[in-house]
């Protein structure tokens, strides 16, 4: 059985407030765009000469993890204390990349979660899936749905928005990630607290061209004064004739929204991943 499991972009992202137990609350929309691993998983033999119940190969565009770190294994763990599970075989194509805020670790677990729910006929309801992926992740219940929504807390308290998907129809959009790996304590040393003058949830239902002197990052302020070069990836991505862009999570991809296809990003950006796509 195989899933394929999407990434996500901020719109918007305000980090409001810290919290008592050291994480931060957040303000954001997390919305799902069309770039996808895949998941599959196939029975392990009775014979198969393993100890684990189950085994993961991950290919593609893959960085080097102890495959019992991998969220993937971490979600199948997680279920199999409560249900019984089968030894399993996991194949992981990478294709999202990696430290780049596009949440491909993130989607990858609840797609397993999910996954696993089909192929052994748990019939756990999306909201049951929800709280098992919130566990592993504070992004990992958006991807259970994969709808657009208005996240808070540390992005684990979801509320739908259903009016991007009309005000971006026919949007293309680009993804850009460089080879740059920004750390979470990075992005988070500079950051300035602060309640935004109106709310990314509001600000995403106007027409997008508003966006562009509304809708901000709080990270790219504190991640760009350490890797001034990503600023010059977002007024690239204007110049290409982006009716908005932004960095996504605390990076390091960005992303462009174009009314019309554009043209050349990879020339533009050499030696980057980038992606072109229509929502």
């Amino acid at each position: 059985m195989i899933t394929f499991p999407c990434a996500k972009i901020n719109l918007g992202l305000n980090v409001v407030s810290r919290r008592q137990d050291g994480y931060h609350n957040l303000e954001t929309v997390f919305f799902p765009i069309p770039i996808h691993d895949a998941l599959e998983v196939v029975p392990m033999d009775e014979q198969y000469p393993s100890q684990k119940r189950c085994d993961l190969k991950v290919t593609g565009n893959f960085i080097e993890c102890d495959e019992e770190k991998n969220l993937v294994v971490k979600a199948y763990h997680l279920l199999a204390k409560d249900y019984d599970i089968p030894r399993l075989h996991i194949h992981l194509h990478k294709y999202i990349p990696s430290q780049a805020g596009l949440g491909g670790g993130s989607s990858d677990a609840a797609a397993m979660i999910s996954l696993l729910n089909d192929y052994c006929g748990l019939n756990l309801s999306k909201t049951l899936m929800e709280r098992y992926a919130a566990q592993l992740g504070a992004d990992c219940a958006f991807f259970i749905r994969s709808e657009a929504a208005y996240a808070t807390g540390i992005g684990d308290c979801l509320s739908p928005i259903h009016t991007p998907q009309g005000i971006l129809h026919d949007c293309f959009i680009t993804i850009v990630k460089p080879n740059v790996a920004v750390s979470t304590k990075e992005a988070y040393a500079a950051i300035k607290l602060q309640t935004p003058k109106k709310c990314c949830r509001d600000i995403v239902l106007q027409p997008l061209e508003t966006w562009k002197d509304e809708l901000f990052n709080d990270f790219e302020s504190s991640v760009f004064s350490v890797y001034p070069q990503l600023d010059d990836i977002k007024q690239k991505l204007y110049e290409a004739g982006a009716v908005y862009a932004q960095m996504s999570g605390s990076g390091s991809a960005f992303f462009g929204l174009f009314r019309e296809e554009p043209k050349n990003i990879d020339i533009i950006f050499p030696d980057m991943f980038t992606f072109v796509g229509k929502l």
